[in-house]
């Protein structure tokens, strides 16, 4: 029998890590490739905890997303969502509300054969292959004008994302387009990765020479990505801060560097 991943392999570069597989490769996935595990690798010299560091996007994602549908979100726009792992997106908004809505938008063909495969009997949910800075094809896509009613407020969802545009893609400009398709009411979310210490630096070094993508912004940059919106508490903090279920050192300084190189937060649009 053939192997799928030979039927994806073929329709893919393999000569060079992908976003999305590299974060497979780190949520200890099984999707990706020999190019992927070296760029990790290579992370890993510089941010030891960077594995960890995966898992509090996840968690952090699944806080948030729980966060959203106790303010009475339904619907989710979650753009450079990634491959599917546990505890996605959707999984999470329709244990809250089995009516949620969720579409997922990444550029990476095989999120969309995985998501297809995983969301085959779920008419609530959808996979979006596309770039998340062409903004107007998304907005204008049939499955998000089907499953997105744009008359209600939306989950507009950046989680691990905006690192990988760089200044002149002009994220403010993108986070701003889509927050200008959604109503009052709708909410923002964002994780980042942060220029919160050297080894930081160093990752951000390392992911632009082997990536070509990883534009680390300081806690100050990540917060103007919400301007214009109210910043809910604990406003922008490093993730193991935002709204824990459990104890955590109550300042940064007491973290470690895996614990502040990704900030997050999320605002509502009035």
């Amino acid at each position: 029998m053939t192997d799928k991943r030979d039927e994806w392999k073929s329709n893919i570069d393999t000569t060079r890590p992908s976003i999305a597989r590299a974060y497979d490769v780190v949520l200890n996935g099984k999707d990706n490739f020999d190019v992927d595990r070296a760029f990790v690798a290579e992370i890993v010299k510089v941010v030891p905890e960077i594995y960890d560091v995966a898992t509090y996007n996840r968690q952090v994602l699944g806080r948030g997303v729980r966060f959203l549908s106790g303010q009475g979100i339904t619907q989710f726009i979650d753009l450079g969502s990634g491959l599917p792992t546990v505890e996605n997106t959707h999984q999470v908004a329709q244990r809250a509300n089995p009516e949620a809505r969720v579409v997922y938008v990444d550029n990476d063909p095989m999120v969309l054969a995985h998501g297809r495969a995983l969301l085959a009997e779920n008419d609530h949910t959808a996979v979006v292959t596309s770039d998340l800075r062409d903004t107007a094809a998304i907005l204008a896509d049939p499955d998000v004008k089907r499953l997105i009613d744009f008359d209600r407020p939306v989950g507009v969802m950046l989680v691990g994302v905006l690192h990988h545009l760089h200044d002149d893609d002009d994220p403010r400009g993108i986070v701003e387009a889509y927050m200008a398709a959604v109503p009052s009411g709708s909410h923002l979310f964002i994780t980042h990765f942060c220029a919160s210490t050297q080894e930081s630096r160093d990752a951000e070094q390392k992911y632009l020479a082997l990536l070509g993508t990883g534009r680390f912004r300081t806690p100050e940059e990540i917060t103007a990505f919400f301007d214009g919106f109210e910043l809910l508490e604990p406003g922008v903090v490093p993730l193991p801060l935002w709204r824990p279920d459990g104890p955590v050192p109550e300042k940064p300084e007491k973290l470690t560097v895996g614990q502040r190189l990704m900030y997050g937060g999320i605002a509502r649009k009035h």
